[in-house]
């Protein structure tokens, strides 16, 4: 069996100026990253700014395990699975982290027959968009700590620096340092902190931002610490806005790239969804609206925290409003959310299926209750039984779920007709009311209860005292009107991985709040969520290689 990183490079890609098109777009619209891959111009942008929007179409999963739920390969094969069908589709997704594809995930462009490419470029520098990121971060935090050499005149407590430098890959020995030894001249010693690219606030503010101006205003409210007086000092008044902006005016722009059928892919940025907000920029979304009559999106790990942020956050703050909803799920998933160790998976086992399928049947509840029609689509294994299927089909249909069986990583385009022709369906015979969850102007600690009970499920919500002052600080500050980006583990609907299927009665566990001020959002840390991940025992690092002919090998 071929590997994906094989699949990929054995493909016939078309030059990007072809793949743009298929949209009408035309040479002189975009900027050339090398043959297969273009950054779409401003100007472009610009001048589809009146055309009428596109369906929306969501991918997102239940929770992830070790068993596998190809969200990613879901969306891809979708969008080729449409064009099979003669329909003008654009993906939206997002760009793979460092730091996952060194450490435990490897590639992340897709798999099998529904993949984005070129997967070596997309997987590892790109468009430089995260380099570029990365030094607007730090290029901030040295502004900060050169502000308070060069005489504090801000008075700068420099106990309550809370900018942190970034690093696009998993280190967890920079997650807590001490900066500022030697001599005078290298400024105070205190302790800081590393977090990884894609926690970074600058990456959401980006992906948030609808253009340069709206860009550069969100730059400058960041906040980078507070004064002695307990006053938050931002960006802008350390002077750090125009020369972040100068580093990050090409990587405002969305990328353009294919599918191995040459279904046209936006991908541009890439918030984690357990610690930021889990989606693709706002520019790349609208972009695709505009160009196309179907855009399918996806937000990040299951539906508890990807869709839930794509819709408390991304779609509130730019104005989106999905059509409709693909849940991704595997058969070998549902059996270990009912117990199945995972070298037991491939056999029949109905009893374990109808234990674990409790997670799904969560996840639909919540996304019914933003007012979205949703398509629950199983990606297929050849260890599913046709009374496994059989079950899952009637399942969602009794909670008033289309159903698709969906083998595109096996047969691309082609194994995600019967998908393709259930989202159809669904958009024609079902309207979207869609509505967050929430209220705006209710308290920080009422907007953290109402997704802790009524996504995950959570009996009660504990707030350690150090949060508590947090939030009552954050709204005597004025920012107690701003969404809540709740950081929570990926595994589970709890803020404890080892809890699987769907947990009742459990506590939720805040025990920090900190606001980025410059997307627009608090952020809640639960459990042990950590902003700087480890490496594993064996990372994937240790199979990745290039030939003596220059082809990278074992990254996925």
């Amino acid at each position: 069996m071929k590997s994906d990183i094989e699949i990929a490079q054995e493909a016939e890609l078309y030059p990007v100026t072809e793949v743009a098109k298929t949209l009408d777009i035309t040479a002189e619209d975009l900027e050339l990253y090398g043959k297969y891959k273009a950054k779409i111009s401003d100007e472009y942008l610009k001048k589809i700014e009146h055309q009428e929007n596109g369906k929306l179409i969501l991918v997102t999963a239940i929770n992830p395990t070790p068993a596998g739920e190809g969200k990613t390969t879901t969306s891809v094969g979708l969008g080729q699975a449409l064009g099979k069908l003669g329909k003008r589709a654009v993906i939206a997704l997002r760009e793979p982290s460092l730091g996952p594809c060194f450490g435990i995930k490897g590639g992340a462009a897709g798999g099998g027959m529904a993949q984005v490419v070129p997967m070596e470029d997309l997987n590892l520098h790109f468009t430089g968009d995260f380099h570029a990121i990365t030094s607007a971060n730090n290029l901030c935090a040295a502004l900060l700590d050169n502000h308070i050499q060069q005489g504090n005149e801000l008075g700068i407590d420099s106990r309550q620096i809370v900018w942190k430098r970034c690093l696009d890959m998993n280190d967890r020995v920079l997650r807590n340092v001490v900066v500022g030894m030697g001599s005078k001249m290298d400024g105070f010693v205190r302790e800081d902190h590393f977090v990884i690219t894609v926690a970074s606030e600058i990456m959401a503010v980006l992906c948030l931002a609808e253009d340069m101006e709206d860009l550069k205003k969100r730059l400058d409210r960041m906040v980078v610490a507070y004064n002695y007086d307990g006053d938050p000092v931002t960006a802008g008044q350390i002077h750090a806005t125009g020369a972040m902006a100068a580093l990050l005016k090409d990587a405002i722009k969305p990328n353009l790239i294919q599918t191995l059928e040459h279904t046209p892919a936006i991908v541009h940025g890439g918030p984690f969804a357990n610690i930021a907000h889990g989606c693709n920029s706002v520019r790349a979304t609208k972009a695709a609206l505009k160009m196309a009559d179907y855009v399918v999106t996806e937000a990040g790990f299951g539906a508890d925290l990807g869709a839930e942020k794509f819709f408390d956050i991304k779609c509130r703050q730019a104005g989106l409003k999905p059509d409709a909803v693909v849940l991704v799920a595997t058969i070998r998933a549902l059996k270990y959310n009912g117990g199945v160790a995972k070298n037991e998976l491939n056999t029949e086992n109905l009893e374990a299926l109808e234990k674990g399928i409790v997670n799904l049947e969560k996840h639909i509840e919540n996304l019914h209750k933003y007012g979205v029609p949703v398509v629950v689509t199983l990606n297929a294994f050849v260890s599913d039984s046709q009374n496994e299927i059989a079950f899952v089909k009637k399942f969602c249909e009794d909670r008033n779920c289309d159903f698709a069986l969906s083998q595109v990583w096996e047969k691309g385009g082609e194994g995600g007709i019967e998908l393709a022709n259930a989202v159809l369906n669904t958009l024609e015979t079902k309207e979207s009311h869609f509505a967050p969850i929430y209220d705006n102007a209710l308290p920080i600690a009422e907007k953290i209860k109402c997704v802790a009970k009524e996504i995950y499920g959570a009996a009660d919500v504990v707030f350690a005292p150090a949060a508590m002052k947090q939030i009552e600080k954050l709204e005597h500050l004025g920012f107690g009107s701003l969404p809540v980006c709740m950081a929570k583990n990926q595994y589970s609907l709890s803020d404890d991985p080892a809890l699987l299927g769907r947990p009742e009665g459990f506590t939720m566990n805040i025990r920090e709040v900190y606001v980025s001020a410059g997307a627009g959002f608090v952020v809640v840390l639960t459990g042990a969520i950590m902003t700087m991940p480890g490496l594993p025992k064996n990372p994937a690092a240790y199979n990745i290689d290039v030939t003596d002919s220059g082809v990278i090998t074992g990254l996925f």
